[in-house]
């Protein structure tokens, strides 16, 4: 299975941005700093509301 970037909204701002499914360092939001995803050696954990993968 091909890993994937995509498309989340941060809950606290609502500011959208592209992350790396599969990322290896903690992932914040550009804006506020709100923690977006966490790496867990495989797949991250998305913590904020994925609105769509990015081809």
């Amino acid at each position: 299975m091909a890993s994937k970037f995509v498309k989340v909204k941060c809950k606290k701002c609502k500011n959208e941005q592209i992350i790396f499914e599969k990322a290896s360092l903690a992932v914040k939001c550009l804006v506020c700093g709100e923690l977006l995803a966490e790496p867990t050696g495989g797949k991250a954990v998305i913590k904020a509301e994925i609105i769509k993968a990015v081809s």
